[in-house]
């Protein structure tokens, strides 16, 4: 069996997540490579798409959100994604056991204890009978039907136990962060077709074709299903075997090819919460585990970074007009000039003006990170429901955020303050209490 390189490993995730090289494909074929694309704050999978695809324009991904070719809902991990409405009505119902898992955490379950489950999904469903209908409207129906119950959080359970797409101006390219205003609809009446499951099976082929070579344990980490071992082992025969430089046994498509390790990787700016980042569990392959904690800090952040020859060296941020580079360790003159080369390209696309560079950072802990929602598993707490923002465009219970009368002047912000989901008055603990 042979064994692959880190880097062999690197230049395959690469190709494989079109950063590389840019690519001619259109928006939906990349979205479709892709499986899906977080999208908890709306405006990075623009820049994830701006990363990937030569010409890439805000009004394509846009267009294809109102035209509902593509559709913003919980998907992965129980966290808002985009997908190809298609791949959507096969995934969503092969990803629901996950969502249910995230449904029936402490802190939905106080709230709905002793309500039918069933008999609370067909209410909500019977109230989105007439069509789209903002979230804070079936949360106070909800409450007038439940008194004494948070009609908040019921209507977030609602969400995660049945799928319910949000509209297009939820996802459409606009101010940073997360959206207050969020319309849902019952995602058979909004794409006027039934869901179609897909087999586990034929999501391993996917996740290998947008994240292979891979493990068993990558797979359930990148799409919250467990217990896929038996299911990987009967497909035995129509994949290919790896072992990675740790011995650890990998698989991939028999006919996906693997880039020459020396393939020259360009600098690249990946948006918070980018695909490359979070598709294994072991992420070495594209990040050191020292910048790991530096990238993802915990709270659910997980930071805007700049790729040096195909790995993490820094992370940026959106500054007013600047975009603020801040590398790990010094860079080269050549890597330099080329880091901001990047950022000079990718300015007028976010709206800035000017490309600084700030110290790099030699004490991880000193640096203050900007507010994130958790959008990783593999982080040591919380779990669900703290991975939730299927339920809130504000994230986590426990993630702070600036206050509404304070004008934000930089993004990521640099400073964090008090907030909750629908249904709290304070951010809970990592267990969600």
């Amino acid at each position: 069996m042979t064994t692959l390189s880190k880097k062999a490993l690197n230049r395959a995730l690469l190709s494989r997540q079109y950063l590389l090289a840019r690519t001619d494909r259109t928006p939906l074929e990349v979205i479709g490579r892709l499986v899906a694309l977080q999208a908890q704050e709306p405006n990075w999978p623009y820049v994830g798409l701006w990363s990937r695809i030569r010409g890439f324009t805000h009004a394509q991904l846009t267009a294809l959100l109102e035209d509902r070719t593509v559709v913003r809902s919980g998907l992965l991990r129980s966290t808002q994604h985009l997908a190809a409405a298609d791949d959507f009505r096969r995934l969503r119902p092969l990803l629901q056991p996950v969502l249910d898992r995230t449904a029936r955490s402490a802190y939905f379950a106080r709230n709905s204890a002793g309500l039918d489950t069933a008999s609370l999904v067909a209410t909500g469903l019977e109230l989105l009978a007439a069509g789209t209908t903002p979230r804070k409207e079936l949360a106070r129906r909800l409450t007038e039907l439940h008194p004494g119950r948070d009609g908040r959080i019921l209507a977030g359970e609602v969400e995660l136990r049945t799928p319910l797409v949000h509209g297009p101006a939820t996802g459409a390219w606009g101010s940073w962060g997360t959206r207050s205003a969020v319309s849902v609809t019952p995602v058979e009446t909004w794409l006027g077709q039934p869901m179609s499951p897909a087999t586990v099976k034929d999501l391993v082929r996917r996740y290998l074709a947008a994240f292979g070579p891979a493990g068993v344990k990558d797979v359930q980490a990148w799409s919250g299903l467990t217990r896929l071992g038996e299911i990987v082992s009967d497909m035995r025969a129509e994949l290919r075997h790896y072992r990675d430089p740790d011995g650890r046994e990998l698989i991939d498509l028999a006919d996906a090819e693997l880039p020459d390790p020396d393939t020259p990787a360009p600098v690249r700016l990946l948006p918070a919460f980018d695909n490359a980042l979070l598709g294994h569990t072991d992420r070495t392959r594209i990040i050191s585990q020292e910048d790991r904690k530096r990238v993802m800090p915990g709270q659910a952040r997980v930071l805007p970074t700049f790729l040096v020859d195909g790995r993490v060296h820094g992370s940026w941020s959106l500054d007013g007009d600047t975009v603020r580079l801040t590398a790990f360790r010094p860079l080269s003159a050549t890597d330099r000039a080329a880091v901001e080369q990047e950022a000079q390209r990718l300015l007028p696309f976010v709206g800035g003006e000017n490309v600084s560079h700030s110290s790099p950072i030699t004490n991880p802990a000193t640096v203050a990170h900007p507010t994130w929602r958790r959008a990783d598993p593999a982080l040591p707490r919380p779990q669900p429901p703290a991975c939730a923002p299927a339920v809130s465009d504000r994230g986590p219970r426990h993630t702070p955020r600036r206050p509404r009368k304070r004008r934000r002047t930089s993004y990521p912000p640099t400073t964090p303050s008090a907030t909750s989901l629908p249904g709290t008055t304070k951010p809970p603990g990592p267990n969600g209490k």
